[in-house]
């Protein structure tokens, strides 16, 4: 079985930044998220900090309203 363990990890979309947010809101931690998308954990600490995908939070705030309705 061959690994490629020196490949780049998953740059993260808008759209996974939306969903990101919405797992943070739902009281995931962030390496666990991290993990789930075989991303750097400081991929989701700059989208949690509205760094990277910036408007990705109000989005998924947005949804989130819309989900409740």
């Amino acid at each position: 079985m061959t690994h490629d363990y020196n490949r780049p990890s998953y740059r993260p979309t808008f759209k996974d930044a939306v969903q990101i947010h919405l797992m943070l809101m739902d009281g995931w931690f962030q390496n666990r998220i991290a993990a789930h998308f075989d991303m750097n954990p400081g991929r989701v600490s700059e989208i949690k900090a509205g760094q990277l995908h910036p408007g990705s939070y109000e989005e998924a705030l947005r949804r989130r309203k819309a989900s409740a309705a």
